[in-house]
């Protein structure tokens, strides 16, 4: 944001301390006249303008500042800075000492960002030291070693004056065996903001909190009804575990007046790591053991969101940007941002039971340009989170105006002060940079205050998406000091929204060629949203034979809110990687309705039937799904007198159907069939099986033949029965004639020779018939061991 006050300098110092530095001049004229005077003259100030650059630059000497507190000092308050120097020289430091030097106030923004870079020692802008007992000596520092000290200053003996920053270094004064003489060998500057009293008016603040990670749940479910959830790993465990990023950010952000904005993917894989879950690990999954951590994480965030503004971003978060410049025109892509916006209240309120705000959206870095901001409100949001190095003031003045800009079409633009915003986006792990960043924080945020004191104006602040733990720490240490201080005040984002525009304020989007080029390059390449496109052509096809698609839709809805997410920017090999594996686990669920592979079936006549197998291993029943079997010779193989034919079929889960088409064949040989599966709507389903029938018809000759052969067998079989019946006549007539002549000589003989033909006959017919009472007894010879004779029957 340009100010046409901005430029380097200083203010007036106190009226005490020019008295002091202009009688240090008076004094000194005469000594420097002298020294003017002598031949060695130039070669001590080439000297002394060597030690000034070396002290600046990397310095003979490093100072680190560890803390400052109080970083907002009051009258009656002491200043106590402590750190470390370490001597980065190849010789020992003796006679040295740290001080603290009070430098004049700065007059803008702008002077403040320079006065940070500032590197060589300047006595005029870097002021004297305070000196006196305010000062820790060192008789000896010792190359690479570094050594500690503290300072404790009254606020009364730093001179400050009228309300404003005041530049403040700490400097380490010493001598080298090179240099004999006393000079600044390091210095390390930071900002002392000044208000000691209450302002007029406060600057409203609102301070964004973001609640955001990454993906962390994958398509992939556990086998049963429960669907249990697979995460990637255990990464959000550790995240939401005691010390965690996200534990931090959620233990810090609750003692703090702040605007909470809440992914609401977040949430709900939280939410899901409180029951079941298993964790993947390589081609298996293993069982998740953090429930007690999330349930406890999820507790105390639905506790200190009570009562407090939430803001719900879309589902997982998606990357407006990517969206806006390589998604808008494939397919679908747009309504995949609506429905995560549809969902996003409904998780937030189901998990924390508060009702959010949805009608913000947030590209990243708050860059901005038409497409962006068509893209971001298409999902219903009204509100923008810009930034002011995105939306830049065009009218050169000289403060920051409102957050809340009109940017048309019943849009606002709400524009983040990108200073503050990106204040906390370096390494916060060390103790200097931590101090630094928040010294220069507060400055910034006071001067915004001075800049305009009798204007009443809303700030915002968006920081980084996903701070870390460091990060969030140096945050809060600056958030508490400022709502401490006497020129802020605390506001929600809605009323920063809300608030009056600048009548003087840009609105004017900033065409696409101003996007920077450092965030394009991390944008979802089109690609991306193909790949998407094909995952839900997949799903739209696999669904309709569902008998319940909320099992299947829903969760894969999510999957691919999170194929879009922000949180891929910078790990193109790892949004590839998840995309793959979300298609892969979606075609290993549709495999799971298939045709069973069939071998070559064998018909034996003209009509027949074929049957087809339809499996489902998954765990619901499908249904509305057409069967349908062409023969791919239909001259040779009819299918229910047709080229093919269809059947409708339902499948429980986890069983098999087997449907039989009726055939007819008109030659003999091998026809190849084709059975594939379609959907309600004709379109393909899974792949076909290919299966030969192999036609074996009886034709009418060989009939006529067989039937020929039986013919003849029936007349031959008639010829012998009656031949053997006229015999079998013929012998009883002669049998007759001799059984009268003889019945008187030999009737005993007669009796026996026709129980005799009785048993021949019993004999021959296979019967065992045994004798009536009424035959007479039979007459045998004493027994004998000799066999009996053919037809005897013999009682033993």
């Amino acid at each position: 944001m340009a100010e046409a006050a901005d430029t380097q300098g200083t203010s007036p110092s106190p009226a005490r301390r020019w008295l002091r530095r202009t009688g240090a001049l008076a004094a000194g004229a005469p000594l420097l006249a002298g020294l003017l005077q002598l031949p060695a003259a130039s070669e001590a100030h080439a000297a002394e303008k060597s030690s000034l650059v070396e002290a600046g630059g990397s310095g003979v000497v490093d100072v680190a500042l560890d803390s400052l507190t109080p970083g907002v000092p009051t009258d009656g308050d002491t200043v106590t800075i402590s750190g470390t120097v370490r001597n980065n020289g190849k010789q020992p430091v003796t006679d040295a000492h740290v001080g603290i030097r009070v430098g004049g106030s700065v007059s803008s923004r702008a002077a403040i960002d320079a006065a940070a870079k500032r590197g060589a020692f300047n006595q005029y802008s870097d002021g004297t030291e305070v000196g006196g007992k305010y000062v820790e000596k060192f008789s000896r520092l010792t190359p690479g070693v570094a050594q500690s000290f503290s300072i404790s200053v009254p606020v009364k003996e730093l001179d400050l004056g009228a309300d404003g920053v005041y530049q403040l270094g700490v400097s380490l004064t010493g001598r080298t065996a090179a240099t004999p003489y006393e000079r600044v060998l390091g210095i390390q500057r930071t900002f002392l903001p000044w208000q000691p009293d209450t302002a007029e008016t406060k600057t409203k603040t609102t301070y964004l909190w973001p609640l955001i990670s990454t993906s962390h749940l994958m398509a992939e479910t556990g086998p049963g009804e429960q669907q249990t959830p697979v995460f990637q790993n255990e990464d959000l465990a550790h995240e939401i575990s005691p010390g965690g990023r996200l534990d931090q950010l959620l233990s810090l952000g609750k003692e703090l007046n702040i605007t909470w904005v809440i992914d609401p993917d977040l949430l709900a894989s939280v939410d899901a790591m409180t029951r079941s879950y298993r964790v993947k690990s390589g081609n298996e999954t293993t069982a998740g053991k953090n429930q007690a951590v999330a349930k406890r994480w999820l507790g105390g965030l639905e506790k200190a969101v009570q009562g407090e503004e939430v803001v719900a971003l879309p589902f997982a978060d998606p990357d407006i940007a990517s969206l806006a410049h390589n998604g808008k025109n494939v397919t679908g892509s747009l309504s995949h941002l609506k429905d995560a916006t549809d969902v996003a209240a409904d998780t937030v309120e189901t998990v924390l039971h508060v009702k959010p705000e949805t009608d913000f959206s947030w590209p990243v870095d708050g860059a901005v340009d038409p497409s962006i901001v068509k893209v971001a409100t298409s999902a219903g949001a009204d509100k923008v989170i810009a930034r002011s190095d995105s939306l830049q003031d065009t009218r050169n003045l000289t403060y920051t105006p409102n957050a809340a800009r009109p940017i048309g079409g019943g849009t606002t633009a709400v524009v983040a002060d990108a200073r503050l915003s990106t204040a906390f986006q370096g390494d916060m792990t060390k103790a200097d940079n931590a101090t630094l960043a928040v010294q220069k924080f507060l400055a910034q945020s006071l001067m915004t205050d001075l800049q305009a004191p009798d204007k009443q104006r809303s700030v915002v602040i968006a920081p980084q998406r996903m701070p870390t733990a460091s990060q969030a720490q140096t945050m809060a240490q600056a958030l508490t000091a400022l709502q401490n201080g006497n020129w802020s005040q605390s506001q929600d984002l809605s009323a920063a929204a809300d608030a009056k525009p600048d009548p003087n304020a840009t609105t004017k989007v900033p065409a696409a060629a101003a996007y920077p080029t450092s965030l394009r390059k991390q944008q979802l390449p089109t690609s991306a949203f193909e790949t998407i496109l094909d995952t839900q052509v997949d799903l739209n096809r696999f669904k309709v034979v569902l008998t319940d698609k909320s099992r299947v839709v829903t969760p894969f809805g999510r999957v691919m809110n999170r194929e879009m997410s922000t949180s891929w920017r910078g790990r193109a090999t790892e949004a590839g990687v998840y995309r793959d594996s979300v298609q892969s686990y979606l075609g290993t669920l549709t495999d799971q309705v298939r045709l069973i592979e069939k071998s070559e079936t064998k018909l034996s006549g003209r009509s027949a039937t074929i049957p087809v197998t339809v499996q489902n291993n998954l765990v619901q029943g499908v249904d509305k799904l057409v069967l349908r079997l062409t023969s791919l010779q239909p001259k040779r193989l009819e299918i229910d007198g047709k080229d093919y034919a269809e059947q409708t079929i339902r499948v429980s889960g986890g069983h098999s159907q087997s449907v039989k088409f009726d055939t007819n064949a008109n030659a003999n040989g091998e026809v190849a069939v084709e059975a594939q599966l379609y959907t309600e709507d004709g379109q393909k389903y899974g792949p076909s099986v290919t299966f030969d029938v192999n036609v074996t018809e009886f034709t009418p000759t060989v009939m006529l033949v067989i039937a020929g052969g039986v013919l003849l067998l029936v007349l031959a079989g008639f010829r012998m029965y009656t031949q053997r019946k006229r015999a079998a006549a013929q012998q009883a007539a002669e049998e007759g004639t001799e059984e009268a002549t003889a019945v008187e000589e030999t009737s005993d003989t007669a009796v026996l020779a026709a129980d005799g033909l009785k048993e021949e006959s019993r004999a021959r017919s296979g019967e065992d018939e045994p004798g009536h009472p009424s035959d007479p007894p039979t007459d045998t010879a004493l027994e004998s061991a000799d066999p009996s004779g053919t037809g005897e029957r013999v009682d033993r």
